[in-house]
């Protein structure tokens, strides 16, 4: 009888016709967000995330562009996206299934520190954003399997503990950020002034004004540095601060308003273009 690998038994796992998707936070990584997910037309828009992004395709492929660069992904591959990294996916010929996990700076430090049993000096993160690994990927898989169904607490626990401390052990680095000294440029004081005004319904004259440039070379500057048109990482910055207001209880009427959305369908939709869920279940997570 022939004998296959686990990476291909996943892969070889069909795909089902229809969008299926699974939200939740997890107490026991400091809340960590969660996500499996079936995507047969399902696009993300470009976003970004304030934790890192790590996950991995069971079945299908999934074609993303990250930091300008564009690839096919499949099972055995991982994501390794550091925080605030502009990415989106669209899926590929059939479609995919995936696994995603969403664990902050912190909790990372954390597992690290306790890894090692030392104090962990600088910021993590990963220099490859797309590689591939079958080994690792099976064992996220998992490892997310577990904390999704109804393994014991230990066996979940120590999956996803010893799966981060293995990643970054093979795949992780640390960079020690200097004191930045310099003056912003033009499209850094745009983009720090779309932090900052969030909400408001601000016009490309404005920015523009703001940044010393013209409209057009505003626009070109700016997805140059940042791989992200102004007004798409305006809408991005207003999703990221909607998550947060989601997870304190607000509701998404008046979470859409505060953020700047025009209206609850206006927020809904871009708000699954750059999660893969809807608001509300976001908030039920």
């Amino acid at each position: 009888m022939q004998t296959i690998s686990q990476e291909q038994a996943i892969e070889a796992m069909p795909l089902k016709g229809t969008e299926q998707t699974r939200f939740w936070r997890d107490a026991r990584f400091k809340g960590m967000e969660c996500l499996s997910a079936t995507f047969i037309t399902h696009e993300f828009a470009p976003h970004a995330h304030d934790t890192f992004s790590i996950g991995a395709i069971e079945a299908g492929s999934q074609i993303s562009t990250i930091k300008g660069e564009r690839s096919q992904t499949g099972p055995g591959d991982l994501y390794l996206i550091n925080p605030d990294e502009i990415h989106d996916g669209h899926p590929g010929l059939d479609g995919y299934r995936y696994r995603m996990i969403y664990p902050s700076v912190d909790l990372l430090v954390d597992v690290l520190e306790d890894v090692t049993g030392r104090a962990f000096r600088g910021t993590p993160c990963f220099s490859r954003l797309l590689l591939r690994d079958p080994e690792l990927a099976v064992a996220f898989h998992r490892a997310h399997g577990a904390l999704e169904g109804k393994a014991g607490a230990l066996e979940a626990d120590e999956g996803m503990f010893s799966f981060l401390a293995k990643l970054f052990q093979r795949h992780g680095t640390a960079i020690i950020l200097p004191v930045e000294t310099r003056a912003p440029s033009a499209v850094h004081r745009a983009r720090d002034y779309l932090i900052a005004n969030y909400s408001r319904d601000l016009g490309l004259d404005e920015l523009a004004e703001v940044a010393g440039l013209s409209r057009a070379h505003l626009i070109r500057a700016f997805r140059r540095e940042f791989h992200i048109t102004p007004h798409a990482f305006l809408t991005d910055k207003r999703v990221r601060e909607a998550k947060a207001l989601l997870r304190q209880g607000w509701s998404a009427i008046d979470t859409a308003y505060h953020c700047g959305f025009a209206d609850q369908a206006h927020f809904s939709r871009h708000f699954k273009a750059r999660t893969g869920v809807t608001p509300g279940a976001f908030r039920a997570g």
